[in-house]
């Protein structure tokens, strides 16, 4: 398909999920909550299901925590360390990072420290000159100052020359990051990041500020300091963590819940300032976290992006009102300059785009590359292409003529991270993770970057993936959509990442007046009728926005849209509204099976009967197995350049390694013919798969490195396989092929089937959910001189 605009594209192009709706579930949730039946489908959706865990959601300061310090291994530590050198007055120094993330991390720091009479003071390198986290340069100068004690927030985990640095200068480090962890880790004094912890623990989810908070806390409570800095401290957290785009899920939802009915009545002068120069807010209710993620988050990131985060610093530790206007008055200015930019630059892109006539169902990727474009906003633009084109999107700018920076955003079912990887011979510098990434090259190797990411996307994407996904929570008439379901919905907060606010879509839904408002008509605005459910010659009707729809005008008289609730306040006048984020044409054959009355304790997909089908086919026996040779893979940077012959990658998050790092032959995942080695970044989900590894590869030695992969939570599974279920048709499932998808055993995939309610008969009995997770991270630690013994 190519993108050229024309007058018959009328629609966004969009692919639709929607959730498989569970009536007798919903009518058991609702009523033991007296939430809407509607909402309580939602929370099914998110997987909270039996009475405890519908409880701790409605209510999440009902949940047992435990101890940080039980949690992060070198907490304690960190905390002595810092004990010592304030009791001591040695020079304590704070390497923070450019985005919301890092200032806010910074400046809850610096609040914590000073308040704890510490001698602290703080770098953040240069976005423009000097890129991401900590560098020699900084720890040199941290040296010559008489720094004792360096602490990185929101960075670090990866900077091994710098951390090494500083260790030979006889500087004591912690690190404080949230970022994937790297082969190995640096040789920090201490290393706090979520990463390192299960991924079930209620403290998985912390962005960087979250990690400094639990710091900030511990260190307050082992000097009986807590009385005046943990409830202000956690004004800083909450703003961070949303403003970072943190999963709200966790211990975030629980401290963020306390934190927004802080942000109103601030005791920072700071906060109170970016409050009143983005427009004020409603004081009978506490801030949102979209009110914080689309008014006070972007001022703050704005000034990391374009400008000096010396600036945000200070807007947030001064407590002189004067300066803090002051303060918040740069943040504004600086955030319309970034509001423009990304405008100038989305446009240049999209007409680039259109003029090359890009068939992206042949690419399956974006790659544009531009002159003059300010590499601090550009990753802004790549997401709203993502939006656009629902294709993963790379974006850049030339440096100096001979150099190009850009930045990467992807869609669901795309690893950025892996994506550069697998270019990483062409790349100067690159890091990110899975949803986004950053990246520098020459420019002269654009072209062979552009046929790679399209080579590695192609691999790994379908064409039906290649639109924006819109998910779905429930079908609602508008009969059903008034001010207690909002106001359900807004009791519930916060809503965001991880825990996305409710979406619902309405059928047949007539437009009845549409018009193109905003500079150049860039949004829409409309009002939409629906028969009502008990007397369909009533119309029902809303006010709706679509947001940055105005290319679509005029949309067609009847569809089906998809939509979230909003409060509009508009002359003290307060109206309930629809935000669109989806329309398609009505078309029944598109809409889910309906569903059918089911009891409590059977299968939440009520398109299929209770007892559920499963294959789970073992390969044929392998003769060499006992002469296998088992070894394990400690350093892979030494291992590559002795390699020879063919050599088979495999595992979560493993690299793809440059041809020029080793003599042999690569292929990955997928055995294509023998191989001669086989190197096990982690192992397969099970002994089954393993086994069916070595039938197809039939390697003569094998190298373990037990990595662990980054497992679901119980929740999370559940939420997998329910969204699976409610795609697929009734068959038999492949709990090979399935259990490979999330890295998880049959066993593991069995026993969540049983939670939601099927039998698997003939398949042994299983544990409960959680403990066959903890038997499969025992199973990833499995060391290569046991595995030789397994048969």
């Amino acid at each position: 398909m190519r993108l050229e605009r024309s007058p018959s594209r009328t629609l966004p192009r969009q692919r639709w999920q929607i959730h498989p709706a569970q009536a007798a579930l919903a009518a058991k949730i609702d009523s033991q909550t007296e939430l809407s039946t509607l909402l309580a489908q939602v929370l099914i959706n998110r997987g909270f299901i039996t009475p405890e865990q519908v409880a701790g959601f409605v209510n999440p300061e009902s949940l047992a925590l435990r101890s940080p310090l039980e949690e992060f291994a070198d907490l304690g530590i960190a905390v002595e360390l810092l004990v010592q050198a304030i009791a001591d007055q040695k020079k304590i120094a704070i390497c923070g990072d450019y985005d919301a993330d890092g200032m806010t991390s910074t400046a809850l720091l610096l609040r914590a420290l000073s308040g704890l009479n510490a001698n602290v003071d703080y770098a953040i390198p240069s976005r423009m000159q000097e890129g991401y986290g900590i560098n020699q340069r900084i720890v040199e100068e941290f040296a010559a100052e008489g720094v004792a004690l360096i602490l990185t927030v929101d960075n670090g985990i990866a900077a091994h020359q710098p951390i090494a640095r500083a260790r030979e200068l006889g500087l004591a480090v912690i690190i404080t990051d949230h970022h994937d962890l790297p082969p190995e880790l640096p040789c920090a004094n201490a290393i706090l990041n979520p990463k390192l912890l299960q991924p079930s623990s209620v403290y998985a989810s912390l962005a960087g500020v979250g990690v400094a908070y639990i710091l900030a806390v511990s260190l307050a409570q082992r000097l009986g300091k807590t009385q005046t800095l943990i409830t202000p401290l956690l004004e800083l957290y909450t703003l961070g963590t949303i403003a970072d785009l943190a999963a709200l899920t966790g211990v975030n939802r629980r401290w963020l819940k306390r934190g927004l009915k802080l942000l109103l009545r601030s005791q920072f002068a700071g906060i109170q300032a970016l409050i009143q120069v983005s427009g004020g807010a409603d004081s009978s209710h506490a801030l949102k976290p979209d009110a914080i993620g689309f008014r006070l988050g972007p001022r703050i990131n704005a000034v990391g992006r374009i400008g000096d985060p010396q600036v945000v610093i200070e807007l947030l530790t001064t407590d002189d009102a004067g300066i803090a206007l002051t303060r918040a008055m740069q943040c504004e200015q600086t955030n319309r300059e970034r509001q423009q930019l990304c405008t100038q630059i989305e446009r240049e892109a999209i007409a680039w785009v259109e003029q090359s006539q890009i068939d992206l169902l042949q690419a399956c990727v974006l790659v544009v590359v531009q002159p003059n474009w300010h590499h601090g906003v550009i990753g802004i633009v790549a997401s709203r292409l993502v939006e656009r084109y629902g294709v993963p999107v790379f974006i850049g700018t030339y440096e100096d003529g001979a150099q190009v920076r850009g930045s990467a955003r992807g869609i669901p079912e795309f690893d950025v991270f892996a994506a550069l990887q697998f270019c990483a011979d062409l790349l100067q510098k690159f890091g990110g993770h899975r949803a986004a990434g950053g990246f520098s090259l020459a420019a002269d190797q654009l072209d062979k970057l552009r046929s790679r990411l399209s080579q590695f996307a192609c691999q790994q994407l379908e064409p039906a993936q290649l639109k924006p996904l819109v998910t779905i929570d429930a079908e609602a008439n508008f009969q059903q959509i008034d001010w207690d379901l909002y106001q359900q919905i807004d009791r519930l907060q916060p809503w965001g990442i991880g825990n996305p606010e409710p979406v619902f879509y309405s059928p047949h839904v007539r437009v009845i007046d549409q018009q193109p408002i905003g500079k150049d008509g860039l949004h829409l605005k409309l009002t939409l009728a629906q028969p009502g459910q008990s007397d369909p010659s009533q119309s029902i009707k809303f006010k709706a926005m679509a947001w940055r729809w105005g290319e679509y005008y005029p949309l067609p008289e009847v569809l089906d849209v998809a939509y979230r609730l909003r409060g509009n306040t508009w002359n003290g006048q307060t109206n309930l509204e629809l935000e669109l984020v989806g329309v398609r044409l009505p078309a029944k054959q598109l809409d889910p099976p309906a569903a059918q009355p089911v009891s409590p304790g059977s299968a939440i997909r009520v398109t299929t009967p209770t007892a559920i089908a499963w294959s789970c086919p073992d390969p044929p026996a392998n003769q060499n197995l006992p002469n296998l040779i088992w070894l394990p893979l400690s350093d892979p940077s030494a291992l590559l350049p002795q390699l020879q012959g063919h050599v088979l990658v495999y595992g979560d998050q493993r690299p793809y390694l440059a041809a020029s790092s080793t003599a042999a032959s690569l292929e990955y995942d997928r055995p294509s013919r023998p191989c001669d080695l086989l190197l096990l970044w982690t192992l397969p989900p099970s002994w089954t798969h393993l086994r069916w590894l070595l039938v197809k590869g039939q390697p003569q030695q094998i190298y373990v490195r037990n990595g662990l992969p980054k497992l679901p939570s119980a929740l999370e599974l559940r939420q997998r396989l329910q969204l699976y279920l409610s795609k697929n048709p009734p068959q038999p499932l492949n709990l090979l092929e399935l259990g490979q998808k999330s890295w998880v055993a049959p066993c593991t995939l069995i026993s969540a089937l049983r939670d939601l309610g099927y039998t698997c008969e003939n398949f042994p009995p299983t544990q409960a959910l959680n403990r066959e997770l903890q038997r499969l991270e025992r199973w990833y630690l499995y060391p290569p001189q046991q595995l030789a013994q397994l048969r």
